[in-house]
């Protein structure tokens, strides 16, 4: 059973981040070669050349809307703390960005021209990356924590997941993905039951939403995969894609929680999937870190993150 947590944000953000640091070394590096020298602890250098427990873009995006979040969700406020992240390295390991994907950039210097948090994403087809599903744990927390105080229903969280991804990733498919996230990540709060329990309510909840939306219903056959999870468990891992493609990365991050144990063992799992190595592992770890509660991600791992302090206080600031 999962430990009964008193702050789901130090859970959630450091599975995210620990996760994340864990797969920057080896980013882009296959499944067939991690498979001959599989990852199986926190190291340095390698794709980014950066120092071991170093986070990359996933966790830099995350923490820049954490720290938003101590005072509410604010649109403007939090794209403007990606500019800053962007522009100036904060919310960075060490004063510089690095890994940074192309829809970001491009809705980034679309809010710099234009200060308008409605239009600054993409909306077409091929700006479905994950790059709003890597970020967006902290959002379902804090809505999640809303709707267990009875103060806010279902279409107002997923309003308010929608507007946040589309800050960047404003197609209806990127949007449904961080939807499916929330209500994941809202099951697993509620703690009912085992892994695959949980991530199945979780699941049953997004699907039934989303039907009732005419314009939601078709797109929910690129999900079909994850619609009955004991299906997507039975998939070998060579059936299991771990690029950047928003619909790839929901299923390994779920394929990876289902096929495991431990926090350790899930992430392990997702960042030898290879290829976007860091951002399955954020995805997947941030609920492997709400399940299984931070004292079961390895304090060695814990321990080498770059600015642990700082993350673990702003977590402790959002608790209050």
């Amino acid at each position: 059973m999962k430990r009964i947590t008193a702050n789901p944000y130090l859970d959630g953000m450091m599975g995210l981040v620990v996760g994340d640091a864990l797969g920057v070394p080896v980013e882009f590096v296959s499944g067939e070669e991690l498979s001959k020298k599989p990852v199986t602890g926190m190291t340095g250098h390698g794709t980014y050349n950066v120092p071991k427990g170093s986070w990359s873009d996933d966790s830099s995006m995350a923490l820049a809307t954490l720290d938003v979040l101590r005072e509410g969700i604010n649109l403007d406020k939090i794209m403007a703390n990606f500019v800053s992240w962007e522009q100036q390295g904060e919310f960075t390991p060490f004063g510089e960005t690095f890994d940074e994907g192309i829809t970001c950039h491009m809705a980034i210097q679309n809010y710099r021209k234009s200060n308008d948090v409605t239009s600054c994403g993409l909306s077409d087809e091929y700006s479905n990356g994950n790059g709003s599903l890597m970020r967006i744990l902290p959002v379902c927390i804090y809505l999640a924590k809303l709707q267990e105080e009875e103060k806010m229903m279902d279409e107002d969280a997923i309003s308010m997941i929608h507007a946040v991804s589309a800050l960047t990733h404003a197609h209806v498919r990127s949007k449904m993905a961080c939807g499916i996230y929330y209500f994941c990540v809202r099951s697993c709060m509620d703690r009912i039951g085992s892994i695959s329990d949980w991530l199945q309510a979780g699941v049953d909840a997004a699907f039934s939403y989303y039907d009732q939306i005419e314009k939601c219903r078709a797109e929910l056959q690129h999900f079909s995969r994850i619609r009955n999870l004991q299906i997507l468990q039975r998939l070998p891992k060579s059936e299991i894609k771990s690029g950047g493609y928003v619909i790839e990365s929901i299923e390994a991050s779920f394929w990876c929680l289902l096929m495991t144990a431990s926090y350790k063992d899930c992430v392990l799992k997702a960042v030898n999937l290879g290829h976007d190595t860091d951002t399955t592992a954020a995805i997947a770890g941030g609920l492997a870190g709400l399940y299984y509660g931070y004292d079961a991600i390895p304090k060695a791992w814990k321990r080498d993150i770059i600015r642990r302090d700082w993350i673990e206080k702003m977590c402790e600031d959002c608790i209050r």
